[in-house]
């Protein structure tokens, strides 16, 4: 048997008082939130990174936040039950409440959100993409809380490997395991947010709406699709054909999506993206 690292004893519920029990997860939730929310917040107030172009007032984005927790919520649950699961839930239409049982989808989630900011943004003096270039660029904070809470709860969990970095997850068997997490937390959080800050911050992308987004939607599938070569499909699904996942299958049209983004961006003005 290769080199294995054991398996971290970290609790998942970090405080249980009585039936209530407080839950890195939900914390991970929360802490992305009011981070993101913060972040977004200072981002509105400079007026160097936008130079002529409208944008979201500090108020606006404190009304945003309420608009983001539902997207994340609602658009995350039903998203991991109509891309993952769905036999399931038709079977069993009030297990969809039980969000303790299957989590979250992140491209759900991000559905979500962005059902969220096209209805916010309407008859706003601000364009759409200045919106959604806001909101792309604290994005990342969330991923990153919310996949190393995934580490903690050892789930989403890698396959097989004779590294000496991999892991023995509990449940998974006796076989050292990729993080997986790990590498998406560092790769769709960490990584993907230096690029949006040197690019807001070096290039001023906000004086372009929409290139913002279009580098988040595609660098997220970009490193999504690559996540899924180290991360096991779920149990109940498996690979599609090959070595396809359904990861692999949602972060694809990400992936040019992004890019047509950027091309619209670059060809349009900022007082035509209004």
């Amino acid at each position: 048997m290769p080199f294995a690292i054991p398996f971290p004893a970290i609790d998942p519920v970090l405080l249980q008082i009585g039936p209530f029990a407080i839950r890195w997860y939900a914390l991970a939730y929360v802490a992305g939130l009011l981070i993101g929310w913060r972040y977004a917040v200072a981002l509105v107030r400079q007026d160097r990174l936008w130079g002529a172009v409208p944008r979201p007032t500090p108020v606006q984005m404190d009304d945003f936040l309420l608009w983001a927790t539902l997207g994340v919520v609602l658009g995350g649950r039903l998203g991991y039950v109509l891309f993952y699961d769905p036999a399931q839930y038709i079977a069993d239409p009030l297990a969809v409440l039980f969000v303790w049982q299957g989590g979250m989808a992140f491209h759900g989630g991000f559905l979500g959100v962005t059902v969220a900011m096209i209805l916010f943004a309407r008859n706003q003096p601000f364009s759409l993409f200045s919106l959604t270039d806001v909101v792309s660029a604290v994005v990342p904070i969330g991923i990153f809380f919310g996949r190393v809470a995934n580490f903690i709860n050892a789930e989403l969990y890698g396959r097989t490997t004779d590294m000496p970095w991999g892991i023995v997850f509990p449940g998974a068997g006796p076989d050292p395991r990729h993080p997986s997490q790990l590498y998406e937390a560092a790769l769709e959080g960490a990584l993907l947010f230096a690029v949006l800050i040197w690019l807001i911050y070096r290039h001023t992308a906000f004086q372009t709406p929409g290139r913002v987004t279009g580098v988040f939607v595609a660098g997220y599938g970009l490193a999504r699709l690559v996540s899924e070569i180290f991360r096991m499909p779920d149990a109940h699904i498996g690979f599609l054909f090959g070595g396809v996942t359904m990861g692999m299958i949602l972060s694809l049209p990400m992936v040019i999506a992004g890019i047509g983004i950027l091309i619209w961006s670059a060809r349009r003005p900022a007082e035509m993206t209004r």
